[in-house]
């Protein structure tokens, strides 16, 4: 496994790869990392770049998160809400076929390991409110407003 930082407009994220693809990205800024790279985190920082710089709408990076089956399957999910979008928390159960698994999908939401790159930012409450966000309301807020613009 590697790790290194990345400095974003969110602040500092430290992303951990393995030899499939990245498996983590975390906000906790207070993680100190022997800074590593590898193919898997170059292309990660080229490519959380030019998604700061609207230049990128999904990432290609590969990926490896770790969860239950019932996780992977709401990341799974999360992948198809096109950039600029936003759904329900109950929109999201409903393409699971679980619609009354709100809470469920809500909480594994909530374990993403790799926020940004699967875009739990784009699930928001039914009330249009921004509902929760790991990382903090205010991230969730300009990730939102970034992918708005474009």
């Amino acid at each position: 496994m590697a790790q290194c930082s990345i400095d974003t407009p969110l602040g500092r994220v430290i992303a951990t790869s393995d030899e499939v693809g990245i498996c983590a990205l975390d906000f906790d800024t207070t993680v100190l990392v022997k800074e590593e790279s590898d193919k898997h985190l170059e292309q990660l920082k080229h490519e959380l770049k030019e998604y700061f710089l609207g230049k990128r709408t999904t990432f290609e990076v590969s990926i490896h998160p770790t969860g239950t089956l019932f996780q992977l399957s709401v990341w799974n999910v999360l992948c198809t809400i096109p950039y600029g979008h936003t759904i329900s928390y109950s929109e999201e159960a409903k393409l699971l076929n679980h619609p009354k698994a709100t809470r469920a999908v809500a909480n594994a939401n909530g374990k993403n390991p790799l926020p940004i790159i699967i875009p739990c930012h784009r699930v928001i409450a039914k009330d249009h409110s921004l509902g929760g966000y790991s990382g903090g309301l205010w991230r969730k807020e300009i990730l939102l407003d970034l992918e708005k613009q474009r």
